[in-house]
Formats: C-alpha cells, sequence, structure tokens
C-alpha cells in the first residue's frame, strides 16, 4: 500500500477565521496608535509567526511597540475564544474532506502558524483532536517558509517528501512546502491569491474542497 501524507494548514484553509483575525489585528494596531492594516495588508501576513508579520504590518514601529500590539492581537484573540458566541467555522466540506482521506489510509498532519493554544481551541471546536497523526505550530519552531514544521511532521509519521503533499492559501505555505522537498497544492479561498501560489511554487490551485479531494487522489496515482 502506498504511503501517502497531507500536511494541512488551518486558517484559510480549513477554517475560515479572515473576519476574526483582521478584527483581532485592526483591534491591536489601534490600541497601540496606528491606522488598521484591514483585510488587504493582513492577508499578505497570515501563516507567518506574529513577530515577522507585524515587522510586515507596522515597520515604523520599534520593538517595544510590536511587541504591544503582538500581546494586543493574543488578548483580543484569546477574549474572542471565551464568547460563547464565538465561532470559526470549517469550510464547508472540510470535515468531509479529512474524514475521507482517513478512509482511503491517508495520513494527515497540520503544519500553523498559529499558537499551541490556538490550535488545540480550534481542534476540539471541530471535534479534529483525533484525525491528525501531527501537527506543528509556531509555538514548536522556526515559522513559515521555514521547512521546520513539515519536516517534523515527516519526522513523527515516518514520511518522504515524495510521499507528502501540503496544502494551504498562501505563499508562505508554498515556499515551506517547498523548502522542505514535498509538493505544494493551494486552495483559493482563503487569504491568499492564485497568482501568489503559483509563483511560489504551487503545483496547482484549487477552487473547491472536491476540486482539492480530486487533486489530492489523483496525485496519488503518481506515487
Amino acid at each position: 500500500m502506498t504511503f501517502r501524507f497531507a500536511v494541512f494548514d488551518i486558517d484559510g484553509t480549513l477554517v475560515d477565521s479572515r473576519a476574526i483575525i483582521t478584527a483581532c489585528m485592526d483591534k491591536a494596531f489601534i490600541g497601540a496608535g496606528l491606522p488598521p492594516p484591514g483585510f488587504e495588508r493582513t492577508r499578505r501576513v497570515i501563516g507567518l509567526s506574529l513577530a515577522p508579520g507585524l515587522a510586515y504590518l507596522a515597520p515604523q514601529a520599534d520593538e517595544a511597540l510590536r511587541n504591544r500590539i503582538l500581546e494586543s492581537y493574543r488578548t483580543a484573540f484569546f477574549e474572542m475564544r471565551q464568547d460563547p458566541t464565538f465561532h470559526s467555522p470549517a469550510y464547508d466540506g472540510a470535515d468531509a474532506l479529512l474524514r475521507s482521506l482517513l478512509a482511503d489510509n491517508w495520513v494527515l498532519g497540520i503544519a500553523t502558524g498559529k499558537s499551541r493554544r490556538g490550535l488545540d481551541a480550534m481542534l476540539e471546536q471541530h471535534a479534529w483532536g483525533d484525525l491528525f497523526q501531527a501537527h506543528f505550530c509556531a509555538d514548536d519552531g522556526p515559522g513559515k517558509p521555514h521547512p521546520h514544521m513539515v519536516l517534523e511532521n515527516m519526522r513523527v509519521v515516518g514520511a518522504q517528501p515524495d510521499q507528502t503533499l501540503v496544502i494551504g492559501d498562501s505563499e508562505h505555505d508554498m515556499a515551506m512546502a517547498i523548502a522542505a522537498g514535498t509538493t505544494a497544492i493551494g486552495v483559493s479561498w482563503g487569504f491568499g491569491t492564485t497568482e501568489e501560489m503559483l509563483a511560489a511554487g504551487a503545483v496547482r490551485v484549487t477552487h473547491q474542497m472536491g476540486e482539492l479531494e480530486e487533486a489530492l487522489k489523483s496525485h496519488e496515482l503518481s506515487l
């Protein structure tokens, strides 16, 4: 049996967190006395760890101010999660896709720029904790586009680069996949654009969850 390993990004790939992330980032910037970056600028740093993301969003700010923004963002996100009405919905078809891959004997992993606390909360919210054999996040080492998270996923499950596909919604996901020697597949419903992902090395960008499933399962025929 062919070993098949799919490593997923979370935000913008499996879960629609665009509005929540943008709102928390805007709130953190306003609290620091800076203009809110809004979605168009914020989307460019999703997937990166917060520190380099803030360096891009607030190049004029010194380290102390960036640290203040970082803590304000984390606080805003934490407070939002405490709201009983809080919900970052999974994209339509995401749960079915994951369970279909498992039924076909795929192994699943996660590589996300979220904190461990944020990742654990997301897995609990969607009852996905037992679907993934490995998961690495921003707290575990170098963030995207460094290949660390993909390499660690492969180490844990015993996968080789030619057995591994990385699925994400940004150029940072694609660059991470390429740096790890794996295959990168993009999705267009998140934060990045098709053009950005193709330029970063995606072999394909899919536009619907069903198309992503077809892309993954057709790619396995070449393994």
